[in-house]
């Protein structure tokens, strides 16, 4: 899983919205709708990077469509310390 993370999250274009919305679904799970807002992102850009996540067994949703309410994954929260060591080297002190 940690290589997973370094990759999705440090080392491809976007690894830093990425790392917000993670970090936002953390704290909140939520849509994408409200993702896009409390990160003051582009409801599209959003939709993109859940997919990323979701692809990559970060984040996992419940719920179908435009509603569907996204969480970190059981993988996720397994490798907590992984995850919190790549958010740290990703956003600095804003994880």
């Amino acid at each position: 899983m940690e290589g997973v993370l370094w990759y999705v999250f440090a080392s491809t274009r976007g690894g830093e919205n990425r790392a917000r919305l993670l970090c936002a679904i953390d704290e909140r799970p939520r849509n994408a709708n409200r993702l896009a807002d409390a990160l003051d992102l582009d409801y599209t850009t959003v939709r993109h990077h859940l997919d990323v996540l979701e692809e990559n067994n970060v984040v996992t949703k419940s719920g179908d469509d435009y509603g569907a309410v996204y969480l970190p994954t059981e993988q996720c929260r397994a490798n907590r310390d992984a995850v919190e060591d790549v958010l740290e080297t990703v956003l600095g002190d804003d994880s």
